[in-house]
């Protein structure tokens, strides 16, 4: 079996439009989100708090032709990539074209506004604004695609189009494809743009937090006063590379992926099963030849649900104990669904650097019903480990867990 590592990485997000700016703002402990006037006008919905992603320009060498099939989602997920060749020394390489190459993506969702015209055209009975790229645009793979498509990839290509696992799903798949040895080089990672649709798809289970006042204290995750989760957005893309491979071209390595773990509930579509999810983290350290003991820091998914908080951390607990330091986070950028997954690598594997991992934001009492854990609270934490663990949970019980070792 083939190994596999990290050479290069690529984000937008709430806190920075690229990796070290925004892994800059984890060290300020202050969160992205905000209120929206746009949904305060939106009658019936709770929630009217979003982290949105800030001042980001589309680049002028995007072309209106090549610009034609992308929706906003598609946009983050191919500058996050473009940002990731560079870092990596990729771009415009002749393996991205070669077949060697491929592409694992995905969001929860494409682009929401060509929805609405579809929507429209039933309502007047009129075409209206739909045209040949409205359907790319929203397709479940249009961040696969679109990707694809603008570096000209020939290999495999995996979309992942599975909610708040979309993004981690990818990373696993991708990292599969180069360890079988069928491809030495894989694009994954996962984007999400943000829009009102998502914040009532969660607002009517009563799963969103109403702290609409008080922006700066929301999300809170595993804390006894938390009351849900928080819209983000963004992208994250990491370059997968055989090891040999990139060895050979000099390329500097971030880390290596060592284990991962997926599988699925099998029980309830949006209650999560904290015994599956505990599972999933022993699937991971198995495939990685790891003791739980070994592992020096946890990212947890943490989107500040009660049942999603409980079970995760509950699980953790069944793995791992209370030994082991852990923190999210979402409570810098809201969930980011199709993102998170990809977002939180980057971050773990930043931190794993630096042997300094950030706390997780709001969290100030613990939870008594959630899982008694090493949670890192207030202030970053100085830690010195060699592997990481990043887990990432979906509705419909699709769980995944990463494991990352310093190089």
């Amino acid at each position: 079996m083939k190994r596999v590592v990290i050479t290069g990485m690529g984000l937008i997000s709430a806190l920075g439009n690229d990796v070290q700016s925004a892994y800059a703002r984890l060290h300020i402990y202050k969160n992205a989100v905000e209120k929206s006037e746009d949904l305060e006008q939106i009658r019936g919905l709770n929630a009217h708090i979003v982290a949105p992603v800030k001042n980001f320009v589309v680049p002028e060498h995007y072309t209106r032709k090549v610009l034609r099939t992308m929706g906003p989602v598609s946009i983050m997920a191919v500058n996050a990539t473009e940002q990731a060749l560079i870092d990596a020394g990729l771009l415009n390489d002749e393996i991205i074209t070669s077949g060697r190459t491929g592409v694992a993506y995905g969001s929860s969702f494409g682009s929401a506004g060509p929805v609405l015209d579809f929507y429209s055209m039933v309502k007047t009975h009129e075409v209206g604004q739909i045209n040949s790229s409205s359907y790319i645009k929203i397709m479940p793979q249009t961040t696969a695609v679109n990707i694809s498509l603008y570096f000209k990839t020939t290999g495999r290509l995996i979309p992942s189009g599975t909610a708040c696992t979309s993004g981690s799903l990818a990373i696993g798949y991708a990292y599969e494809a180069i360890k079988s040895g069928a491809q030495d080089i894989m694009i994954a990672g996962g984007a999400e743009e943000l829009d009102s649709t998502q914040v009532a798809v969660f607002d009517t289970l009563y799963a969103t937090s109403v702290k609409n006042d008080t922006p700066d204290k929301t999300p809170s995750p595993f804390d006894v006063n938390r009351d849900g989760l928080v819209i983000g957005e963004g992208a994250a893309t990491l370059v997968l590379e055989e090891y040999e491979h990139a060895i050979a071209r000099g390329a500097k390595i971030y880390a290596e992926i060592v284990g991962f773990g997926t599988n699925t509930d099998g029980t309830h579509i949006t209650q999560p099963n904290k015994d599956m999810m505990a599972k999933c983290m022993q699937l991971s350290l198995e495939s990685a030849n790891l003791a739980p003991e070994s592992i020096g820091y946890i990212d947890m998914h943490g989107t500040g649900t009660k049942h999603g908080d409980m079970a995760e951390s509950l699980a953790t607990e069944i793995v791992f104990g209370n030994n082991t330091p852990c923190s999210t986070q979402k409570g810098y950028v809201g969930h980011t669904l199709g993102a998170c997954g990809a977002l939180e690598s980057i971050w773990a594997i930043q931190m794993m650097n630096d042997n300094w991992f950030a706390p997780t934001l709001n969290l100030q009492t613990p939870d008594p019903e959630c899982g008694k854990l090493d949670y890192i609270m207030g202030e970053g934490r100085e830690i010195k480990t060699d592997y990481v663990m990043n887990n990432n949970f979906a509705f419909g019980g699709i769980n995944t867990s990463l494991i990352f070792k310093k190089m």
